[in-house]
């Protein structure tokens, strides 16, 4: 199964208390954090609450 690298690009600071908390799901605290998670539709789901916040990369 492929693999993600997610990276926060922006802050949460001024977001909705969902996002925050899908933020520290996949791992990310602050700017610069980056995390791999494996390409699941959860992992997804989550990856498109937070859209705005992060870039994703596909690892193989």
């Amino acid at each position: 199964m492929t693999q993600l690298l997610v990276r926060q690009i922006r802050s949460s600071v001024g977001g909705k208390q969902n996002q925050r908390d899908t933020l520290r799901t996949l791992g990310l605290r602050k700017i610069g954090d980056s995390s791999v998670r494996e390409d699941r539709p959860e992992v997804r789901g989550m990856i498109s609450t937070v859209a705005h916040l992060v870039t994703v990369e596909e690892v193989s």
